[in-house]
């Protein structure tokens, strides 16, 4: 069996907590406490760049219309690897998950191969291994966040590995509606026919169940300490399983049965942050809460003016990379503001880095850029991007600024403007040579660095 060379050692370190920021202001012979920042990490699977309000006005989401409102969106907001468990495993890590090879999502619990430490897709061109679990010595968010205090919850989706690997082992304290599994098999109670985690369940549309429970979280939470809430939801993933009370509003639109469908499994979806943004309301906690809405790749349907989806050969286009992206923290992030800048969401991780510790992340290993700076009115510094996939002729990738180089196995190449030609519509790796030349350079060097050997 392969094993990686390059296994990243988790170090060892003690926990100094903290419960709070201290910052003593001599005001009138008193005090000022500013408390470190709660932390909402909503994750969305499967939610296109477009599939929402402020993009398309057939979508019903009030809630993420005024998160935007509220906070700032990036509009150029990239997944490393666009697929169900590297996308958690970027997100989680700051890593781009091909370092620790991963680039394919892992086998469900059942399958023949699940229990090995890889699994080989037939139809992969490179017949590349890919990772059935997160391994425990990769660094998580929470793992860092602990350190700073924090008490890390899960709700949700994690596929990234059986029971042995599940969130309690990389540094979450609590985890709720974990499964082996990357989907449920419907959206209604049994939910999963086997080791299904909420067997008491009626008639409870599982968005909905899900986000009861974060709003139980978040309205019981007592302890003296910040927290950091990963809420991942299954939703808006297959099976297209809408909430019966939204489906005939889509209807109504003029939506086919299977459009309607997901048209709701979105509303729920913006239902369920509505919730949560109302008990952080009740809470007296809303204007201390930073809020991280995402998704982890491309919509299954149209993701127009991008091209590219979820499934289709083309996951690597603008489609199926790029997701919504938005931040809310009060006091920090200047309410309806615009980044146009390229990120990715390994961003993620030293973002909450900085945010609890309030320095700038160190950390040596991870490819992640804190985006605080931005917030704060700066720049976000200028760097290229790179994307790996294992499941087709289409496998890599890269970004420079306003350029987008893809490449392919069989040897083909497309290079792009994005700026000017979002929906990638003119390929110009004739037209531009020098430009084609300089990216595919740079991203052959990078698979030399970034990609074990196998």
């Amino acid at each position: 069996m392969f094993k990686s060379k390059t296994v990243l050692v988790k170090t060892t370190v003690i926990h100094i907590i903290f419960l709070v920021t201290t910052l003593a202001i001599s005001a009138g012979g008193k005090s000022q406490v500013k408390a470190k920042p709660n932390i909402i990490i909503f994750f969305v699977d499967d939610m296109g760049w477009a599939d929402w309000g402020a993009r398309n006005s057939d979508f019903n989401t009030p809630n993420l219309n005024q998160l935007k409102k509220d906070g700032i969106e990036f509009t150029r907001a990239y997944v490393a690897t666009p697929t169900c468990s590297p996308s958690r495993a970027s997100l989680l890590t700051g890593m781009q998950p091909v370092r620790f090879l991963m680039p394919r999502h892992v086998a469900d619990a059942g399958a023949k191969n699940a229990k090995e430490e890889f699994n080989y897709w037939p139809t992969d061109p490179a017949k590349m291994p890919s990772r059935n679990w997160l391994p425990l010595e990769q660094i998580t968010y929470a793992e860092r966040l602990k350190e700073f205090g924090y008490y890390n919850q899960f709700i949700g989706k994690w596929h990234l590995g059986e029971e042995a690997y599940y969130p309690t082992h990389q540094g979450f304290d609590d985890a709720i509606g974990v499964t082996p599994f990357g989907q449920p098999g419907s959206y209604y109670p049994p939910y999963w026919k086997r080791e299904n985690p909420f067997p008491e369940a009626k008639d409870e549309y599982l968005s909905d169940l899900l986000t009861n429970k974060a709003v139980d979280f978040i309205k019981g939470y007592n302890k003296n300490k910040p927290f950091q809430l990963s809420f991942y939801h299954y939703g808006v993933h297959s099976p297209i399983i809408g909430k019966k009370e939204l489906i005939a509003q889509y209807k109504a639109k003029g939506w086919e049965e299977k459009y309607a469908e997901y048209g709701s499994m979105v509303t729920s979806v913006d239902q369920s942050l509505g919730k949560l943004r109302k008990a952080l309301r009740e809470k007296g906690i809303a204007n201390n809460t930073i809020i991280i809405f995402t998704s982890d790749q491309g919509g299954y349907f149209s993701n127009f003016p991008l091209r590219g989806m979820k499934l289709g050969g083309n996951t690597l286009g603008e489609g199926g990379a790029r997701v919504p992206f938005l931040m809310c923290w009060p006091g920090q992030a200047k309410p309806g503001s615009v980044c146009n800048v390229p990120v990715q969401t390994l961003d993620v991780y030293p973002t909450l880095v900085e945010a609890a510790s309030g320095k700038p992340c160190t950390d040596a290993h991870i490819q992640g850029k804190s985006m605080i700076p931005h917030l704060k009115g700066g720049k976000l510094e200028d760097r290229k991007l790179y994307f790996y996939r294992a499941y087709e002729d289409q496998y890599a990738a890269i970004i420079d600024g306003d350029w987008k180089l893809i490449k392919y196995r069989k040897g083909d190449s497309e290079l792009y403007n994005i700026k000017k030609d979002s929906g990638e519509v003119s390929n110009l790796i004739y037209n531009h040579p020098t430009m084609a030349k300089k990216l595919m350079d740079d991203l052959n060097e990078w698979e030399k660095t970034a990609v074990p050997k196998y």
